[in-house]
């Protein structure tokens, strides 16, 4: 007897708002649906999201255009080496008339944070994300403070070989749901960019999709989704595997792996589904692994590890 697919846990009108969205984020940011669809992975499943890529291939144009879309509280953090924790989460200032030190929060609060070129920061300022990233709240001066719901953190950095960067210390990756790359355009979409409007000019006129009581019922209907048995077993084969292939000095810890569940949910429900399937796992496991592993010195790239982790695991 066969079983009875689980439905999409969502309302007709917020199943629309997101596909809506998603829309017209592919329409400001061309050529790239599945990096557009992991973003939106990340910020469903109550992640954050890292964009690595060379200087000028549309990171900042994607948060930009997620952050319209969305119609949340959005700030923007331009990393550079001088800058301080204080300027990320706020300082106290003694007010002389009121005869006390009043707290002057920092662009961290807020609903949708931009940390443009993150690794361009000392590690003690790119730390100091860590427990807002973490636990949704800032702590100062002995007063912990709580973020706003949704906190959605999208960071951008360039390759560590660049001039003036700091490689992320392996605390603060593990923060980050998915790691993605931008990558150059297709021929299509490149000549689309430029003989369009300029893009900063589109996003300024886009207008929000989603709600924030909307965004935040989908967010919880993320954890309705069904995942099978026989899809847990495969998900831990490949943590397994990934605690023992040769080319890997440290795999993935159990948080890894219920990130890498948490996004295979939230993938399933962008696609319409209420249940997950191996495809969901694959297509988010380089993404949700590479800058997780830790690999031994003359393993090569994480992403190439990752793939073959993909590879030595069969589904049953």
């Amino acid at each position: 007897m066969r079983t009875a697919t689980p439905p999409r846990p969502l309302a007709d009108a917020q199943a629309g708002a997101l596909d809506a969205a998603q829309r017209q984020i592919n329409q400001l940011v061309l050529g790239k649906p599945l990096e557009v669809r992991l973003a939106f992975v990340a910020l469903l499943a109550d992640g954050h999201l890292l964009i690595e890529d060379l200087p000028g291939l549309g990171k900042t144009t994607l948060a930009h255009a997620l952050a319209a879309t969305l119609g949340l509280d959005f700030q923007r953090i331009q990393f550079t080496s001088d800058l301080l924790p204080a300027d990320v989460l706020g300082v106290s200032i003694y007010e002389a008339p009121a005869s006390r030190f009043e707290f002057h929060p920092g662009p961290v609060f807020t609903h949708v944070l931009l940390a443009d070129e993150i690794n361009r920061a000392p590690p003690r300022t790119q730390s100091a994300l860590l427990e807002a990233m973490a636990e949704r709240q800032v702590t100062l001066d002995g007063v912990t403070r709580t973020l706003a719901e949704p906190f959605f953190v999208i960071a951008t950095q360039n390759p560590v070989d660049l001039v003036g960067t700091y490689p992320l210390p392996d605390s603060q990756l593990d923060r980050f749901l998915l790691r993605i790359s931008m990558g150059y355009p297709g021929a299509d979409a490149e000549r689309a960019l430029l003989l369009g409007e300029e893009r900063r000019l589109l996003i300024a006129q886009a207008r929000p999709q989603i709600g924030r009581d909307d965004l935040m019922t989908i967010r919880a209907a993320v954890q309705q989704v069904h995942a099978s048995d026989a899809l847990i077993d495969y998900l831990q084969a490949l943590i397994a595997r990934s605690r023992n292939h040769p080319g890997v000095r440290v795999g993935l810890s159990p948080r890894a792996g219920l990130s890498l569940l948490r996004a295979a949910r939230a993938h399933a429900l962008l696609l319409g589904r209420g249940h997950v399937l191996p495809d969901d796992v694959q297509t988010l496991f380089p993404h949700v692994a590479a800058h997780r592993l830790v690999a031994n010195g003359d393993a090569g790239d994480a992403r190439a590890l990752a793939r073959s982790i993909l590879l030595a695991v069969p589904v049953d």
